[in-house]
């Protein structure tokens, strides 16, 4: 199939150039090409896709993924090393949740402290983006 198909078949809205990205990171191999230099993608290439924008999904990098990927086509590796990889984002995941809600209750406190004025000079919340 062709670069045009393989981002049709993936149904994440995955385009050429995001193809062809995946080729130079190392996430996709790199297809045979036709004569007139097109890229033949076989079709177990669509599944890789399908993974790869699936692992993104679920906040792995594409180092983790190309991780991942390594991990899923090795005969010896065992269960335990995606595991202890998914369980690494989790964490991590959990502590982005933790940093975001102390954001959010950090613009609570100053839209409380912001009254409507007409003079930016008196802004409570520019005076704290100043501290």
């Amino acid at each position: 199939m062709t670069i045009g198909q393989l981002a049709e078949r993936t149904g994440f809205g995955v385009g050429v150039e995001t193809i062809r990205y995946y080729e130079r990171k190392g996430l996709l191999d790199e297809p045979p090409r036709t004569p007139a230099g097109y890229r033949q993608y076989p079709p177990g290439t669509v599944d890789r896709l399908r993974f790869v924008r699936r692992a993104q999904a679920l906040g792995f990098t594409l180092d983790e993924i190309g991780d991942l990927l390594e991990l899923r086509v090795d005969e010896v590796a065992a269960c335990p090393s995606v595991e202890e990889s998914a369980r690494t984002k989790l964490e991590l995941v959990e502590s982005k949740i933790r940093e975001l809600r102390r954001i959010r209750r950090s613009l609570e406190h100053l839209l409380r402290a912001c009254r409507a004025r007409e003079a930016t000079s008196e802004c409570p919340i520019l005076e704290a983006l100043g501290e």
